[in-house]
C-alpha cells in the first residue's frame, strides 16, 4: 500500500509514529506538506500537485490538518477523495469538528448524551442563555479553539457576561457551556479507530487548572472504558463522519457527556500511558479499507426504482416479536436485513433463524412499499416547558 501523511512537520510525534508504523508494515509511505499541494480542477479529471510536480498514484492519506489550516487542507482532502483516494477522515467529517458548535448541533439529534449548550450574540440574551444551562459556574468557548486554549470557567454570572461581552466585543464566537461539577479537572478520552474504541484513558489536571488537556500540563493515566462509554464514543465518531477521532467525554452523573470530537487526535498522550500501538492499529485498518473498500450502499442500492435502504424498528406485535426473521415473514415481502441492532448487540447479515424482538433496529434492503409500514415515526421535539413563541 502506498500511503501519504498530510502533515506540515514530520518530526512531530503523531506523524513519526504513523510513519514508522506503515514502514515496519511494509507499506510505502511519504510525508507530505499540506500547504505545498496545488489543486487542478478539469473536466471529469481532477489532479493534484505538489511542489509543482504533478502527484503520483496514492492508495490512501491519513490527514493531520491543523486548525489554523482547516480550510484549505480540508480542500486538498477533499481533491484526494475526487480522485478515488482512501482517506482516513474525510473533509466534511474533519469540517464537522473544527467547529464545536456544527459538532454539537449534528449529536445533538441522537441520544448522545452532551452537556446543555448556548449560543448567542445579542447582548440581551447573554442571561438567558446562562440560566438555560443551569447557571453560573458556566465554561465559556472559543468555537475555533484547540489544546484546551480558549476554553474558561467563569465562577460567577457577572464574570460570565463580563467575559462574553468582551470576547463578542473582540468579533470572537464564544459557547456558553454546563459546568458538570463533578468531573471539574478530568475527562476521559476514547480512541476510536474504525468501528471499534482501541485505547481508553483519563486525563486530570494539575493544581489549580481546570483544564485536563495533556498541553494544559494534565496528566494522563490508562482506562478500561465502561460500554456505555465506549459505546458512545463509537457512534458518536460515526455520526460526525469519522474514521479516526478522539472523542472527549465528561463523567457525569448521568453518563458519559460528549464534550469535543477531534478528527486529528494526537497519539503521544494515549500511547504513553497506555502502550498500546495507536498508530499501528490505525495503519493496519487503513490497510484493511484499501483492500475492501467501502461502498455507499444507499447510492449503489437504491439505483433501482422503488427500492432502497432504511432503518426499520421491529413492532411490538406477535406477527414480529420473538419471532426468527424466517417466520416474520419479512423475506417474502422482498426485504433484506443487513444488520440487527440493539443495545448490547451488534449483527450484520443475520441468518434467517435469529430471533427478532420488539425494538430491534434492522437496517434492510427493499421495496419502499414493504418496508413503510416498519418505518418508525419521527419523534416530536422535547420541550422542557411551555415558553411563548414568536
Amino acid at each position: 500500500m502506498k500511503v501519504a501523511i498530510l502533515s506540515r512537520n514530520r518530526n512531530l510525534y503523531s506523524t513519526r509514529r504513523l510513519r514508522e508504523a506503515a514502514v515496519n508494515r511494509g507499506h510505502n509511505v511519504k510525508v507530505l506538506d499540506t500547504l505545498k499541494f496545488s489543486i487542478h480542477i478539469e473536466h471529469q479529471h481532477p489532479e493534484l500537485f505538489y511542489r509543482g510536480r504533478r502527484l503520483s498514484t496514492y492508495d490512501a492519506i491519513i490527514p493531520r490538518i491543523g486548525a489554523s489550516i482547516t480550510s484549505y487542507g480540508t480542500s486538498i482532502v477533499r481533491q484526494f477523495q475526487q480522485m478515488g483516494v482512501f482517506t482516513a477522515n474525510t473533509s466534511n467529517a474533519i469540517g464537522n469538528t473544527r467547529d464545536k458548535l456544527r459538532c454539537l448541533q449534528i449529536l445533538s439529534k441522537y441520544d448522545i448524551g452532551i452537556a446543555p449548550t448556548s449560543f448567542v450574540r445579542d447582548r440581551k440574551d447573554i442571561l438567558h442563555a446562562i440560566e438555560s444551562v443551569g447557571g453560573a459556574p458556566v465554561i465559556i468557548k472559543l468555537l475555533e479553539g484547540t489544546q484546551g486554549v480558549g476554553v474558561i470557567l467563569a465562577e460567577t454570572q457577572k464574570v460570565a457576561e463580563a467575559i462574553i461581552e468582551t470576547l463578542h466585543g473582540a468579533k470572537q464566537n464564544v459557547l456558553i457551556q454546563k459546568f458538570v461539577a463533578e468531573s471539574k479537572g478530568k475527562d476521559v478520552r476514547a480512541f476510536v479507530v474504525g468501528d471499534r474504541v482501541v485505547a481508553g484513558m483519563r486525563r486530570v489536571a494539575q493544581g489549580q487548572e481546570f483544564r485536563s488537556n495533556i498541553h494544559r500540563g494534565g496528566k494522563a493515566e490508562a482506562l478500561d472504558l465502561p460500554k456505555e462509554y465506549e459505546r458512545t464514543a463509537i457512534q458518536a465518531a460515526k455520526i460526525l463522519g469519522l474514521r479516526i477521532a478522539g472523542v472527549d467525554m465528561l463523567e457525569s452523573q448521568d453518563g458519559p457527556q460528549v464534550i469535543e470530537v477531534n478528527s486529528s487526535p494526537g497519539l503521544e498522550g494515549i500511547e504513553t500511558c497506555t502502550g498500546i500501538d495507536v498508530a499501528g492499529q490505525i495503519i493496519d485498518y487503513i490497510a484493511e479499507q484499501v483492500t475492501f473498500p467501502e461502498l455507499d450502499v444507499r447510492e449503489r442500492l437504491s439505483l433501482q426504482t422503488g427500492y432502497g435502504v432504511a432503518e426499520l424498528v421491529v413492532p411490538n406485535t406477535p406477527e414480529f416479536d420473538h419471532k426468527t426473521i424466517r417466520e416474520s415473514g419479512i423475506r417474502d415481502k422482498d426485504i433484506v436485513v443487513l444488520t440487527v441492532e440493539r443495545p448490547d448487540l451488534f449483527l450484520e447479515n443475520p441468518r434467517s433463524t435469529f430471533v427478532l424482538q420488539s425494538g430491534d433496529r434492522l437496517l434492510c434492503f427493499g421495496k419502499h412499499e414493504s418496508m413503510r409500514g416498519l418505518i418508525p415515526a419521527r419523534p416530536k421535539p422535547r420541550r422542557k416547558k411551555k415558553m411563548p413563541g414568536v
